[in-house]
C-alpha cells in the first residue's frame, strides 16, 4: 500500500549507544502510544543507521497536513512526560520535517529503507516532481524493493514548543524528503548507485548537496497495535 494518508513527519537524529537501549524502550513503549493515541496519526515507523552508527530515522504517517497544527498535537508537544523529558536532551544533531505527500506508490515500511533529503534546484520543483513521480510508477516493483515515497516540508504555524526548547531549539529541517523502502538491502543500495544517485538527481532537477542514509527497521505500530499499553507515566 501507498504511505497512509495526505501528510507525513519524518525526523533523523543521533542517539549515542550508551542511551540507545532506554531509548528503544521509551520511544516504542510510551512514545508510539503517546503519539498514535493524537486524532490524525495512522503509523508509526522507526529504522536505525543499517551500518551500526548512531543515527535513527522515524516517520508518522498522517490523516492530512492539519494534524501537524492540531490542539491535541500541540498540546503533547508542550506536555513531554517526565521520561521524554529525560530522554530529549540526548536526540543529538535532530532534522525534523513537517511534510505533504507528493508522491507515494508501493510498500511502507519494509526491513530497509534509504531516505534521501534533498532539494530542487532553482525553478526546477515541478520538473524534479514529474521525474520522481515517473520512477515511483515501476521502482516499487523491482525486485528487493518495495515503495518509494516523496514529500515536502512545510512549516506549519506553531510556536516553538517545549519539546523543541528542550532540544535546544536547533532542529533543522529537510526540504524534500525521499524514501526508498525494499526487503534487500543490496537492491537499494544498487538503486542509490543508479536511478537515485546524486548524478541523477542533478539530471531531474535536484540541487546539489542531497544527503542520504540506509536504516533497518526497528519498530513499526498502528493505533490499533497500542490501543491496549498502558497509560504512560514517569521514566520506569
Amino acid at each position: 500500500m501507498s504511505l497512509i494518508g495526505k501528510a507525513a513527519l519524518a525526523m533523523w537524529w543521533d542517539m549515542s549507544h550508551s542511551h540507545r537501549s532506554e531509548f528503544e524502550h521509551w520511544h516504542t513503549h510510551e512514545h508510539f502510544p503517546e503519539r498514535l493515541g493524537i486524532p490524525g496519526f495512522r503509523r508509526a515507523t522507526r529504522w536505525r543507521s543499517a551500518d551500526g552508527g548512531e543515527g535513527i530515522f522515524v516517520m508518522y504517517e498522517l490523516d492530512d497536513y492539519q494534524v501537524l497544527a492540531s490542539p491535541a498535537y500541540v498540546a503533547r508537544l508542550n506536555a513531554p512526560t517526565p521520561w521524554s523529558q529525560r530522554l530529549m536532551p540526548h536526540h543529538r544533531n535532530m532534522v525534523r520535517s513537517q511534510c505533504r505527500v507528493l508522491e507515494s506508490c508501493g510498500i511502507n515500511p519494509a526491513q530497509n529503507a534509504l531516505a534521501i533529503r534533498l532539494s530542487p534546484a532553482s525553478g526546477q520543483d515541478q520538473a524534479l516532481r514529474a521525474a520522481i513521480g515517473r520512477i515511483a510508477r515501476h521502482i516499487p516493483f523491482e525486485r528487493g524493493l518495495a515503495g518509494l515515497h516523496l514529500l515536502r516540508h512545510e512549516t506549519p504555524p506553531v510556536p516553538a514548543t517545549e519539546e523543541q526548547k528542550i532540544r535546544g531549539n536547533a532542529d533543522r529541517t529537510a526540504d524534500w524528503v525521499l524514501i526508498a523502502c525494499g526487503y534487500e538491502a543490496g537492491a537499494l543500495r544498487a538503486l542509490s548507485e543508479r536511478e537515485l544517485s546524486s548524478e541523477s538527481l542533478l539530471e531531474m532537477g535536484a540541487a546539489p548537496g542531497a544527503e542520504r542514509g540506509f536504516y533497518q527497521l526497528s519498530c513499526s505500530a498502528t493505533p490499533v497495535d497500542v490501543a491496549d499499553a498502558p497509560a504512560f507515566t514517569a521514566a520506569r
